[in-house]
């Protein structure tokens, strides 16, 4: 199975090597764009052998696995000293998706190209895939720590599947943040404001005898969709 991550070789030599090939390959990625790369053009730019390249990465998309493996790690500090002090849900997952569009932001036009493999879970670089299931339960494992530190009450039934859903959430509001055309994507600076009071709203809602039934449907919906 392809590898997600930047793991260590044996040496300090090997692993600068495949560290040259990575960041080649991610110049290259911005520059050309996904399709237009081939790993000829990231073993010339890193100075190695074509075959060098295929031994530190199998094919172009384990290269971007590990671009998103590493995202993520990078995100793990700074999201949690960014909750530290935050009680208000809504402020919590402000801050967790502000830091995630921050740390992208540097990839934006890449992150848009490769946004074409998301639909299909039998791709392996969409975000629904089995090779990325790592990166999206370290990303769903967040949205945990965001509800347990806040001081929003969440009913025990919705509680186990509500980072799922926040996680579907964010993967919208960086669906729209990717073709956001509006100065410094302020459209989507709006859309996240409005929809996390929205959202926060709900969950409010959704702690109501009343609202039961309808959270039950939901869940069902979640447990096909997911299961």
């Amino acid at each position: 199975m392809t590898k997600a991550t930047l793991k260590p070789r044996t040496t300090p030599r090997a692993e600068d090597t495949r560290r040259k090939i990575y960041e080649a390959a991610m110049e290259l990625f911005r520059e050309k764009g996904f399709d237009a790369t081939t790993m000829r053009d990231i073993a010339s730019k890193a100075g190695a052998a074509l075959g060098g390249a295929y031994y530190y990465f199998s094919a172009k998309d384990a290269i971007v696995l590990a671009f998103y493996g590493e995202m993520q790690e990078r995100l793990n500090e700074p999201i949690l000293e960014s909750l530290a002090g935050q009680k208000k849900l809504k402020d919590r997952l402000r801050c967790l998706l502000e830091k995630r569009l921050e740390l992208l932001a540097p990839n934006r036009k890449f992150c848009a190209a490769l946004f074409r493999h998301a639909p299909d879970s039998a791709d392996p670089l969409s975000p629904f895939s089995e090779e990325t299931r790592p990166i999206r339960e370290a990303a769903v494992e967040h949205m945990r720590i965001a509800i347990d530190g806040s001081d929003l009450k969440i009913p025990s039934d919705l509680k186990p599947r509500l980072p799922y859903l926040l996680w579907l959430y964010q993967m919208a509001l960086i669906m729209f943040w990717l073709y956001d055309r509006s100065p410094n994507q302020e459209r989507t600076q709006q859309l996240m404001e409005k929809s996390l009071g929205l959202l926060v709203n709900l969950l409010r809602l959704s702690s109501l005898p009343l609202t039961k039934a309808l959270r039950k449907a939901v869940l069902e919906l979640v447990e096909t969709a997911n299961p």
